[in-house]
């Protein structure tokens, strides 16, 4: 963001709450660009007991991860999470438990992760080009993003 939206003066690096922020520079203007996350929503789906991993139409072959989505306004992080299973995958939630709640800084996002028993018919959604079935035994998670909430996941499920 280089102009402010409010006044459209040129926006620079001040100091706001300790922290650098970018500030409008019309000093009647007290516009800051606070850049907060955006609040995402991620579900490790359990489809016939076994995880459901999927691959984005934009990521390269052999890249695979869980289901997640923007939060919609006036969702709830739990509908928001059904929403994009069904959405995704075609299949319809029937629980919903929070894993654990992730800041992905690299995307600018918070990630709230739930694990999502599932039933029906998989049928993907227009940004899904393939999906895998990974036994539970055989999940592990990756050092960061959505790869954490798998890893936590995997440590409080272990197989019996």
């Amino acid at each position: 963001m280089k102009f402010c939206p409010m006044c459209k003066s040129d926006l620079a690096e001040g100091k706001v709450d300790s922290r650098k922020r970018l500030c409008c520079t019309n000093t009647e203007c007290d516009f800051v660009f606070w850049d907060n996350p955006t609040p995402v929503v991620a579900a490790l789906v359990e489809h016939e007991n076994r995880i459901i991993m999927a691959r984005n139409r934009a990521w390269p072959a052999g890249i695979y991860s869980v289901i997640t989505g923007f939060l919609e306004k006036g969702e709830t992080p739990e509908s928001g999470v059904i929403r994009e299973v069904a959405e995704e995958l075609g299949l319809t939630g029937l629980s919903v438990d929070l894993i654990g709640v992730y800041a992905f800084e690299q995307m600018n996002q918070i990630i709230i992760a739930y694990h999502v028993k599932t039933e029906g018919n998989i049928v993907l959604g227009e940004e899904l080009v393939e999906i895998k079935k990974v036994e539970k035994n055989r999940l592990k998670g990756w050092s960061f993003g959505t790869g954490l909430a798998v890893t936590d996941w995997v440590k409080k499920h272990p197989l019996k």
